[in-house]
């Protein structure tokens, strides 16, 4: 279980399959010693597993999430939560962007079947504007749009990291 930012802020533990190894190499957390990056998953990223790649690839990591959802943590669709860590980093970085707090978190969004998984703050920063977007136009029509495209990406593939 991960730590999550959620709904108004408010931080949940997601459910999901362990798709990584740990970085053995880096410094504990209550040694003081993590590092913003050690929560940033990049391309080709070596601490992700054999077992790990087939599951971000199918997205079949997201879906032991479904207990958020029953839970009343999150939502099928809304921006992804970020990790607590990465959230209150990219809240003292981005303006605005704790408003992207004021819907449930997804396990899918307009962002992810966009741009895929981003770790660069430019691409932190258009991520946030497609979750913007997103809330400001809120509707069934788009809700079906995503899932469409969530399905398209699992088959193709498409932004997974």
């Amino acid at each position: 279980m991960q730590r999550r930012m959620g709904y108004r802020g408010r931080e949940f533990r997601v459910v999901k399959f362990r798709t990584m190894r740990e970085d053995r190499k880096a410094p504990r957390e209550e040694e003081g010693g993590r590092s913003i990056d050690q929560f940033i998953t990049k391309e080709n990223d070596r601490r992700i597993t054999a077992l790990g790649r087939f599951l971000r690839r199918t997205r079949i990591d997201e879906l032991p999430q479904a207990f958020n959802i029953l839970a009343g943590q999150m939502s099928w669709i809304g921006p992804r939560p970020e990790a607590s860590q990465l959230s209150e980093w990219y809240e003292a970085e981005i303006p605005f962007y704790r408003y992207r707090h004021v819907v449930r978190p997804g396990i899918t969004g307009w962002a992810q079947v966009n741009q895929g998984h981003v770790a660069e703050i430019d691409d932190i920063r258009t991520k946030l504007q497609y979750d913007f977007y997103y809330i400001r136009n809120f509707s069934l029509w788009l809700d079906i749009l995503i899932v469409v495209k969530t399905i398209r990406t699992v088959f193709t593939g498409f932004g997974h990291k």
